[in-house]
């Protein structure tokens, strides 16, 4: 009698249920009487026997392995007897639907449901219930309540794509990364007054816009031990100005470098551009050569935010890429297509170049991709910032780093990174500017009418439908898309805290909504206006100096 979980294995008879061309409890072939009789179990590798399949941003993914059961071949094998008669198919059909279970299991799956919907129940209820509260108490206006990039939307930030409302605590858990503390930063404030660089930290730090690292305190070490290190940040070239979201992390690069006075490269990634947004058609071809023209322009914005030439160099990858190449070899060497399938959500649909391009963004990382520029030096840690949604590059950098690099590293490797939140779109406080949406963004290119009218038409505000409700309740600051604006770019922290108190109270010089867009809009017209005159001055034949590969200081 072959042996069936559930069953007494001493039982005379096992009665199992019979459907034509399906083998239920059995498989096709000799029964054993019993596991122990087996020889061995041979799993089948390759890419057609076992695997894992798993689609772009699933929550689950099918796992499929193939084995084969060899008997022994030093005894008699002990053969079980199945048998069965056939039944009408009329009499079985009950047994086809899917409804079908065990009693035990019947039984588990009403309970699993039976909770589930009291659950379910309650959660409604609470939920109800915080929500009279809150419009009984005036926190949440009509405004808010409308359309501020609805709250229930499921939370994604990769590299491809940030919607949802974005809670960074939990980002910085799935991540695995840490936040910044209050003891760090006082570290980084000491070191730099001993350096005499900077005489305080830069309020990106201080307002907690920049958040989250990775062995960022392994850096201040370094300097503090007086060892090299370098920056590394980039910039995708997907249109030909860039907006104000894209200054954060390269003002805050700048200001990094001025404190540790240390050289920075800064990778255009022309390429990836036409890998992941690149056209083609029969009459002109491919626009490949438009987004390395979009390299120039995108540079000039970057020169006129004032980086130090001397340690400054700014690479396209379309021109750069050989002198990387080792690096990039041995970076694909020791990842495999299935870990960067799984951390970039790549499929089988996806082209040859999406699966290749992360090492290229990795190989900056690595002092040794730039022999000329960084004089040969094979050992520098290298501080990477940048935004969270970067992260996944550099965690599969991470990972492989100790391959690269010789044992006196002084991170083994692996780059160091300090994270920053998004800077929020105008129609609402949630995901991050696009430059996609011409009514999300305020260009470094636009005109002092455009960002005025963007700002009074399209920046959310979080403040009250009526003067006596924004004079009772005040503002909802985190909703507010100007408020939180002008804590990326108001540089004075006395007049930001007298916006908040004022607004968030409904009292004062910025009690309302349009005072504080007035004041966002001076701050943005002064910011961009200077720009464009900076800019001005950056012609191409400045903008080929700042790309010529030389020695940096």
């Amino acid at each position: 009698v072959a042996y069936v979980q559930g069953v007494d294995p001493d039982a005379d008879v096992v009665c199992v249920a019979y459907v034509q061309g399906v083998v239920a409890g059995v498989c096709y072939g000799d029964v054993l009487k019993s596991t122990g009789l087996c020889g061995k179990i041979e799993v089948k590798r390759g890419n057609l026997a076992s695997g894992v399949v798993c689609g772009k941003k699933a929550r689950k993914c099918e796992v499929t392995i193939k084995f084969e059961v060899i008997p022994p071949t030093d005894r008699d094998l002990e053969l079980g007897v199945v048998s069965c008669n056939g039944f009408d198919n009329g009499l079985i059909e009950p047994l086809m639907q899917k409804k079908v279970r065990m009693v035990e299991g019947l039984a588990m799956l009403r309970k699993q449901q039976e909770a589930a919907a009291q659950a379910e129940a309650e959660a409604q209820a609470a939920l109800a219930s915080a929500k009279e509260e809150k419009e009984s108490a005036g926190d949440v206006s009509k405004e808010a309540k409308k359309d501020n990039g609805d709250d229930s939307e499921e939370m994604v930030v990769d590299p491809f794509e940030v919607k949802g409302k974005i809670d960074y605590n939990k980002l910085i858990s799935s991540f695995g990364s840490q936040r910044l503390t209050e003891d760090l930063l006082d570290r980084l404030l000491r070191l730099c007054k001993s350096r005499s660089t900077v005489s305080k930290l830069h309020h990106f730090l201080t307002r907690g816009i920049f958040f989250s690292h990775r062995d960022f305190d392994k850096i201040v070490t370094c300097l503090e031990n007086k060892q090299p290190m370098y920056l590394y940040t980039g910039r995708g070239p997907s249109s030909a100005a860039m907006h104000m979201g894209h200054l954060v992390p390269f003002l805050f690069t700048k200001w990094l470098q001025k404190a540790f006075d240390c050289p920075l490269v800064i990778q255009m990634t022309d390429d990836e551009k036409f890998i992941f947004k690149g056209e083609y058609s029969p009459e002109t071809g491919d626009n490949l050569k438009h987004f390395h023209n979009l390299t120039t322009q995108n540079a000039k914005d970057i020169i006129a935010l004032g980086f130090d030439k001397s340690k400054t160099f700014i690479f396209s990858d379309l021109d750069y890429v050989g002198t990387m190449y080792p690096n990039i070899v041995r970076i694909w060497k020791a990842c495999t297509t299935n870990s960067i399938s799984s951390l970039f959500g790549f499929d089988g649909t996806s082209n040859a170049g999406k699966i290749a391009f992360p090492a290229i963004q990795a190989a900056p990382s690595f002092s040794s991709s730039f022999p000329v520029v960084l004089n040969r030096e094979a050992n520098l840690a290298c501080l990477i910032p940048c935004a969270i949604d970067q992260d996944p590059y550099f965690r599969m950098t991470r990972d492989i780093a100790h391959k690269l690099v010789p044992k006196t590293h002084p991170l083994a490797g692996k780059p160091a990174l300090i994270h920053s939140q998004f800077f929020p779109p105008l129609q609402g406080a949630q995901g991050k500017m696009s430059s996609s949406d011409l009514n999300s963004a305020i260009f470094l290119t636009d005109s002092p009418e455009d960002i005025e009218r963007k700002i009074k038409e399209y920046a959310f505000s979080g403040g009250r439908e009526t003067k006596k409700e924004q004079e009772m309740y005040g503002a909802n600051l985190e909703a507010d898309v100007s408020f939180q604006w002008l804590k990326f770019f108001l540089e004075s922290d006395e007049e930001l805290a007298c916006i908040e108190r004022d607004y968030g109270t409904g009292s004062g010089q910025y009690w309302s909504t349009a005072k504080v867009k007035a004041k966002l809009i001076t701050v943005v017209k002064d910011i961009v206006g200077d720009h464009q005159k900076r800019r001005e001055l950056v012609t191409d034949d400045v903008v080929k100096e700042w790309m010529t590969e030389r020695k940096l200081e």
